[in-house]
Formats: C-alpha cells, sequence, structure tokens
C-alpha cells in the first residue's frame, strides 16, 4: 500500500507525515486494533482484513459511525455548514455553543467537522467541564473534506468503532490482532505539563500503564506499536521493546510560531 490518504479531520499530532516510518515497523496480522483512533490516520493507510479504534472522546467516535452508516447523504447535510455566511466569528460561536448543547448525534457530528475546520488550528479541546472551547479559527475559505469522508467511508465496512478507555480495548486483543496505539505524548521537558484529552487527564499513571499492558499482550504472543516522544522516561519505560527513534519536523512551542524538530519514538513490543 504505496498511496497515502489524508484524514478527513485536522488534528494535532496526526500520524500521516510518519505513515511511512509505522508501516515499515506493524506486524502482519488479521485485524488492528488503534486504543486512540485521533484522526485516524494509521487505518486509513494500512491494509488489515478488519479494525477496531476506539477512543474516550465520544464526540470523535460518534462522528465514525455516522459517517460510516450514513455515507453520502452525512456529507452532503455537513456541506451545509460549509459557506461562506457560516466562515464568520459569529455564527462560529453561535455553532460552538448549539454543539455543546445538543444532543442530536447527526447534528453534533457535521458540527464536529465544521468546528475541527473552522477552529484555531483544527485543535480538539474541552475544558474540565467537557465543553468544548477552541476560539474561531479566521481562514479565509475553511476546506471541505469531500473526498476524504467518501475514502473514510468506503473503508469504514471493514471497521467496528467504539467509546472506550485503552486498556480495555487493548486487553481485547485476541491472536491474530495487532495493537497500534498513539497515546498522547509525555513532555520533551520537565518543565512542560502531561497531555489533557478529552477532558481527562493522561498522565504519568496512564503511560506507565499503557506499557504494562502492552508487556502484557507482548507475553501472549499479541504484538504492540507504540508512538511517542523520545526521552529519558519513555526509553526507560519502552526499554523491553524494540525501539526505533527519528526525528520529526513540527511546530513545538506552544505559540505555534517556532518550527523545530522533535525526537520521537516507535516502540515495538513482540
Amino acid at each position: 500500500m504505496s498511496e497515502k490518504n489524508r484524514p478527513f479531520l485536522k488534528w494535532a499530532g496526526n500520524k500521516f507525515r510518519i505513515i511511512d516510518q509505522i508501516r515499515r515497523k506493524l506486524p502482519q496480522g488479521k485485524r488492528l486494533i488503534e486504543p486512540f483512533a485521533g484522526s485516524a490516520a494509521v487505518f486509513l493507510n494500512t491494509d488489515y482484513d478488519r479494525y477496531l479504534l476506539t477512543d474516550t472522546n465520544a464526540d470523535l467516535i460518534e462522528l465514525f459511525k455516522t459517517l460510516k452508516q450514513e455515507g453520502d447523504s452525512f456529507i452532503e447535510y455537513t456541506r451545509t455548514f460549509f459557506s461562506d455566511r457560516n466562515n464568520d466569528e459569529e455564527r462560529y460561536y453561535h455553532f460552538r455553543e448549539l454543539f455543546n448543547n445538543t444532543d442530536d448525534i447527526r447534528l453534533r457530528s457535521a458540527l464536529f467537522i465544521y468546528l475541527n475546520r473552522h477552529g484555531y488550528n483544527g485543535l480538539c479541546r474541552y475544558n474540565s467541564k467537557g465543553i468544548f472551547n477552541v476560539p474561531f479559527g479566521r481562514y479565509k475559505k475553511p476546506y471541505f473534506p469531500e473526498k476524504e469522508m467518501q475514502f473514510f467511508h468506503k473503508k469504514s465496512k471493514r471497521a467496528v468503532f467504539k467509546t472506550q478507555g485503552f486498556d480495555i480495548t487493548m486487553r481485547s486483543a485476541r491472536q491474530g490482532d495487532v495493537v497500534y496505539c498513539d497515546p498522547p505524548y509525555v513532555p520533551l521537558s520537565l518543565t512542560s505539563n502531561f497531555t489533557s484529552y478529552a477532558a481527562n487527564t493522561f498522565g504519568e499513571k496512564e503511560q506507565k500503564i499503557l506499557t504494562l499492558v502492552a508487556e502484557e499482550l507482548s507475553a501472549r504472543d499479541i504484538k504492540v506499536l507504540i508512538s511517542n516522544h523520545h526521552t529519558p522516561f519513555t526509553r526507560k519505560m519502552y526499554h523491553m521493546a524494540d525501539i526505533t527513534r527519528f526525528e520529526v519536523q513540527r511546530f513545538i512551542s506552544c505559540k505555534g510560531r517556532k518550527r523545530d524538530r522533535a525526537r520521537e519514538l516507535l516502540a515495538l513490543f513482540a
């Protein structure tokens, strides 16, 4: 599988840029399990018979389910939110409030894409109460990802999507499965904070649990590949794994002004 398929969502840390490194390290198997679905870049750029994608972000998973079920009708419905009239600060905050208050899954899913493409830097951020709070992005003409959504819909027939924690997902793995984990990354420096994700903290404790479960699966002959920053902390955590190190050029300053090269790794528990 040589061609690359972009995710339809903008996503911080999405793996599209390093998909070649990931594909080279991923073992063969019947089913790929991803406990941190994110933008689904790895799902879109691999060729397993079946997939299980899970995430703690219920909005993300419900969107994937809706697109899988409805296809073109949902794509056309979502397109109605992408207009010159709606590319406006007042309209953006109106839709953001609607997103935060509606229980209509179809509407909420379409608005998730609208907010993703019109919000600042394509961020997906919630406050401690679970309220989506990304500000308006001020883009000249936000891109509507029709082709990318169509490809996702076509491939999603091979996939199951669930809202659940990574440990439950990983422990459901069976012989013939391969697990790829893209957790919130550990900080690059001691002065950084562990990542907040889906209104829950994914900290040092969770990173260690993830490693322990990967070791458990490896002992059962189920291979696990983990992405993370390359730091003394991760080198120590993944000492039982086969580690591949590389650098990725990306924005790493909090203000998004400084482009630098960040050290990353892939740890294979096999």
